[in-house]
């Protein structure tokens, strides 16, 4: 789960990290009565979306008096910003800033520990920097039993700056963010950038955290800060049904039982010069209520051109499939092909359930796979 960024900078302040003096705004009208209480002249009017890349897409902009802060102000409210529609603004006092860094932790899978990340080259560019001078981003893999002793703060810290004052700060910021990460059951806590002011100081003028969805339970405050978008609402609601679903923006929509069939039926859409739409698995035993269900999710893709049904019957009875996929098109209107595999537990009656029906039936994964291929070719000439 993510959160926006005035947010996770009222989480950095509950836990000491340094923060600058910010107020969030949903209109123009707002944005002005924030101004006119801060002590600062200059202000820095930051987009508030769920996705990063904001100041290239011009959602952060500088003002340096109440006619051009209501000029950005208005511009950026309702800006749209890699697909995420701006409806509130940070407004924030401009800081000095003498030079910017970089400092995350994150969940690293590889080494199955959490990764603390520091950058000299914080800032708007970061990924192109861990792209092509990945040396310049410094590691320290986190031992969960001895967490961030000061030595080991300390040695990062020395990491950014050679200025003892400036490493004391740093590394207390780093051992108060990792407290924040492991108590609030973070997958990601970022600072980018964290900024050293003219005046000797270190803080963070920018603010990620994105939550572990499992976790949630045990943190409802945090859990009541949910927004999700249109997609993670489609894939709760799956969830709430006993499917797994996440859209994946391809053109062929997958309905598969097992998740490792499903992660092999999307390599075969690969292999044959397809794209996936989604994985979805709808689980190990099936009925027709829940392939209906399942059908209705696919379907409400519109980028879905074929569908590509891949079943095979375990417990999940490849006939209870068939009856479940004839019950769902009485239901609804539909104009997408669907090609169908069905092997396994009662198979042939599965098929001879299928026969004269609107459904492609294939024997074998290969197939499929090469029909739902040439079926979506066809529907975009």
């Amino acid at each position: 789960m993510k959160i926006h960024e005035y947010q996770a900078k009222e989480i950095f302040a509950t836990y000491g990290i340094p923060v600058d003096r910010s107020i969030v705004c949903r209109s123009v009208e707002d944005a002005v009565k924030a101004y006119n209480h801060m002590d600062s002249q200059k202000v820095i009017v930051k987009a508030q979306v769920h996705t990063g890349g904001r100041g290239k897409a011009g959602g952060v902009k500088l003002a340096t008096d109440e006619i051009e802060l209501r000029r950005h102000a208005a511009s950026i409210l309702g800006m749209d910003i890699k697909g995420f529609k701006v409806d509130r603004i940070l407004i924030g006092e401009a800081v000095n800033i003498s030079k910017e860094y970089y400092v995350s932790y994150v969940i690293d899978r590889n080494s199955k520990s959490t990764i603390l990340m520091l950058s000299k080259e914080g800032g708007m560019d970061i990924e192109e920097v861990a792209r092509s001078t990945p040396d310049k981003i410094y590691k320290f893999v986190i031992d969960p039993s001895a967490g961030i002793p000061d030595f080991l703060a300390r040695e990062s810290a020395f990491k950014l700056f050679d200025d003892i004052n400036l490493v004391r700060q740093a590394a207390l910021i780093s051992q108060k963010l990792y407290k924040l990460f492991l108590e609030t059951d973070a997958s990601l806590a970022e600072i980018n950038p964290l900024v050293v002011t003219d005046e000797g100081k270190i803080m963070a003028i920018d603010a990620k955290i994105t939550f572990d969805d499992n976790a949630l339970y045990r943190h409802p405050r945090i859990a009541a800060l949910n927004e999700p978008t249109e997609e993670e609402k489609k894939e709760q609601n799956a969830k709430s049904k006993g499917f797994s679903y996440v859209n994946l923006g391809g053109e062929i929509g997958c309905m598969v039982n097992g998740a490792g069939l499903a992660m092999a039926t999307m390599d075969m859409i690969k292999l044959y010069g397809g794209n996936p739409a989604n994985f979805l698995d709808i689980g190990g035993s099936s009925n027709p209520t829940k392939v209906i269900e399942a059908m209705k999710l696919l379907l409400s893709d519109k980028n879905v051109k074929v569908v590509l049904i891949n079943i095979f019957g375990g417990i999940t009875r490849c006939d209870d499939v068939a009856n479940g996929l004839l019950e769902a098109f009485k239901q609804m209107k539909n104009n997408v092909p669907i090609v169908i595999r069905l092997t396994g537990t009662n198979e042939k009656e599965g098929r001879a359930l299928l026969q004269g029906s609107l459904f492609h039936v294939a024997e074998n994964m290969g197939e499929a796979t090469r029909k739902a291929v040439e079926l979506t070719n066809y529907n975009q000439d």
